[in-house]
This record gives C-alpha cells, sequence and structure tokens, in this order.
C-alpha cells in the first residue's frame, strides 16, 4: 500500500520520467509544488498545457516553433548561405546563445545509432535534401553545410551519411561541407558546451 496519495504519486512518476531526475530528485520537485503557496502547480500546468497547444515544428528547419515558418528561417537578416545541421533543437539554443552563428539550421531530430534501433530512415535525410535544394535554388552563391552532430560515433556516423548524400552536389560545386573543430571532447553534448569551447569549435570546423 503506497503512502502518497494517488494524486501525488502520479506527479512523483512524471517527474521521474524528466531525463537525469531519479525519485528522490522527483519527490523533492513533487513537494516543492505541494508547499507553495502561490499556486506555482497551476502556472507549471498551464504553462505545459499552452506549450503542447501552441507549439509545433518549422515547416523549413523542424526547429520548436509556435509558429509555420519560425523566426530564423523568415528572417531577411541571417545569412541564406550557409546551412548548421544539429541534433536537436536545444542545439540551435546553445548556437544562438554563443552569438557567433547567422545562419540557418536544419535539425535531423536526432543521429544514426544502430544500438539504439535508429537508422536513417527514422531521420529527416529526405527533408534535408529537399531544404537544401530550396536554399540552392534561392541564392547563387555555393552553398556551406556545417555539420554539427556531436562529436559522439553516431555523430560521427551522421556526418558521413550526410557527406555521402551530397557528394554530387559537393563536386558540381553546389555545396561545400564542413564539420565542427574537435574543440568539443568526444562524448559531449552541445547543450551542454560553454561559450569559448563552442566557439572554437565552430571557428575551427574543417572539411569533411
Amino acid at each position: 500500500m503506497s503512502v502518497l496519495p494517488k494524486s501525488v504519486e502520479n506527479v512523483v512518476n512524471e517527474f521521474s520520467k524528466l531525463p537525469g531526475v531519479g525519485p528522490k530528485s522527483a519527490s523533492r520537485m513533487t513537494y516543492h509544488y505541494l508547499r507553495s503557496p502561490n499556486k506555482d502547480a497551476t502556472k507549471l500546468g498551464e504553462a505545459l498545457i499552452q506549450m503542447d497547444e501552441k507549439t509545433k515544428f518549422c515547416s523549413q528547419c523542424f526547429n520548436v516553433t509556435d509558429s509555420d515558418i519560425c523566426d530564423i528561417c523568415s528572417s531577411t537578416l541571417r545569412d541564406h548561405t550557409k546551412l548548421c545541421i544539429v541534433e536537436e533543437p536545444l542545439d540551435v539554443v546553445a548556437f544562438e546563445d554563443s552569438g557567433i552563428y547567422n545562419g540557418l539550421y536544419f535539425v535531423l531530430g536526432g543521429v544514426i545509432s544502430p544500438a539504439d534501433g535508429i537508422t536513417a530512415s527514422e531521420l529527416r535525410f529526405k527533408e534535408l535534401e529537399e531544404r537544401v535544394n530550396s536554399v540552392i535554388n534561392e541564392n547563387d552563391t555555393v552553398l556551406e553545410i556545417i555539420v554539427a552532430t556531436n562529436p559522439s560515433l553516431e555523430g560521427e556516423a551522421t556526418a558521413s551519411y550526410i557527406q555521402e548524400i551530397f557528394k554530387t552536389a559537393v563536386k558540381e560545386d553546389k555545396i561545400h561541407i564542413s564539420r565542427l573543430a574537435m574543440g568539443l571532447p568526444t562524448g559531449a553534448d552541445l547543450e551542454y558546451a560553454d561559450r569559448l569551447t563552442l566557439k572554437r569549435a565552430f571557428e575551427g570546423r574543417r572539411d569533411i
């Protein structure tokens, strides 16, 4: 028999599903909201509901947005001759917070990982090809594709797959592909990189 009311136990279980949150942390978070005198739990619930109802993926880059096309893709101030390919929306946040990049993005939605059962067909490679062709048609100059997947085995495998997809376009001088330099340690996630490390990795990107 559980000591906790079912409603409280349900909240603990939901918090436990969050990345990096164990049962004890989930319990502390739950009791924080129970003790809160300012209806913080209600505010959290309303914020989550609004996020669930209003957010979507940009139809061009698949970053999180509340409109069909995100502000980055629709901006005329961005450099449309550069396309940075990342794994997840949080990687876009990391680059934007650093202030070192002013081009466009494309969010793959993960990396190729056979060990986890994730194959190329489950990622947005078809949409990536469509996006690249669209950007090429918009500009008269060579498009630079910056592969910014994490420096892990899976990230490297994904980078190699991207290189294979566009090898013909590279030969035709339609695109130029570069890879972030290894200023980032192997196995690291972009979202946790500090500004200087991210800056060095970006500025030291190399051809692939």
